[in-house]
């Protein structure tokens, strides 16, 4: 039996319990081909504020080099801060950058059950991935903004490389959803009117899809994409765009399934990957009941179809998508799980275990 080694980062706040809901589903799914072995990491707001580091160099070198994919919780508190206020023991530009991955996968879909903001919307209506740039753009001035009381200047940063490799992802991508009956588009989103580092970006797109004449291509300022995504989100399929505007764009798409909450994402390099959901650590719901496993549970099935269990991930969207049609697991209108982390992993659970016997 294959044994895949797995980081785990439970994170701060309810990232804790989102984890352990997660481990719980994966464990339901695991166990046939192949097993998975946890190692704890120990990273994120409090590891800062107990050690002086978010994460410590051996710690990174080991999800570098020492398990197969890791899958992490949302990480950070509101009191622990850098000398400068910002927020510390956040681990985006720790690992992204440090790990060097470079493309940050974020589906964006709307599930059975759940309440689109935008009327009329049923499940399936809105299913479309961003593909954000992950190590350049806007933030990697993250850390090294120049300035005083006055003014501060922060750089965006883009490269003919960092830009081709993840266009290359956004199209493979594209290819691979056009099996399942996706459109095969990529749609690239920029301020390429305006600014010359996104000028450059939508040059080096022209430049990859010439060698995906099979993948169709659309344009849109960043501004027009906003709207777009709200106007007509049904007809998107993949996006791929700089890191800043990635960061913004998903959290919009988020407000269109029923919140961030239930938003997956995957950060992915030529070998090194993390799993994660794409919000906060809300620590004032920790240990309340209310906190909600979807974006971290779908962030595992995202780790299952990286590890090359397709079947497995696929079988815990099904189970997701069985019991939030059924009612055996609720999302409220302000994006809570009703019960819990731990109500929605043994909904999954026994949905799960049912289709087993």
């Amino acid at each position: 039996m294959r044994t895949h080694r797995i980081a785990l980062i439970r994170g701060d706040g309810i990232g804790p319990e989102l984890v352990e809901a997660a481990v719980a589903v994966l464990g339901a799914v695991a166990g046939q081909d192949y097993r998975l072995d946890y190692v704890e990491v120990d990273a994120g707001a409090d590891t800062y504020r107990r050690t002086g580091t978010a994460c410590s160099a051996e710690n990174l070198e080991l999800l570098r080099t020492g398990v197969d994919a890791t899958l992490k919780g949302p990480v950070g508190l509101p009191d622990v801060r850098l000398p400068d206020g910002t927020e510390a023991g956040l681990l985006g530009g720790v690992l992204r950058v440090g790990l060097d991955l470079f493309a940050n996968i974020r589906p964006v879909t709307l599930l059975p059950g759940v309440t689109s903001a935008l009327a009329g919307r049923a499940a399936g209506d809105i299913d479309y991935v961003i593909v954000r740039e992950n190590t350049e753009g806007l933030y990697a001035s993250r850390g090294k903004g120049v300035g005083n009381r006055w003014a501060v200047s922060d750089t965006l940063m883009t490269t003919r490389e960092g830009t081709l490799r993840v266009c290359r992802r956004a199209f493979e991508l594209a290819r691979e959803r056009g099996k399942s009956g996706k459109s095969g588009t990529v749609t690239c989103v920029d301020k390429s009117n305006v600014l010359r580092s996104h000028a450059l970006f939508r040059d080096v797109f022209r430049e990859v899809a010439q060698d995906y004449p099979d993948i169709g291509t659309e344009f849109l300022y960043a501004d027009a994409a906003a709207q777009a995504l709200v106007l007509r989100p049904h007809e998107f399929d993949v996006l791929v765009m700089e890191n800043f505007l990635g960061d913004v764009l998903s959290d919009l798409g988020g407000a269109t399934v029923g919140g961030i909450s239930v938003c997956p994402s995957g950060n992915l390099g030529e070998r090194v990957a993390y799993f994660e959901p794409i919000h906060g650590s809300a620590p004032d719901l920790a240990g309340r009941g209310l906190a909600n496993p979807v974006g971290q549970i779908l962030a595992a099935a995202l780790m299952l179809d990286h590890l090359g269990h397709h079947r497995d991930g696929a079988r815990i969207r099904r189970a997701l998508d069985t019991a939030l049609a059924s009612g055996r697991v609720r999302i409220t209108a302000e994006g809570a799980a009703v019960g819990g982390p731990a109500a929605v992993a043994d909904a999954l659970v026994s949905l799960l275990d049912e289709e087993s016997r």
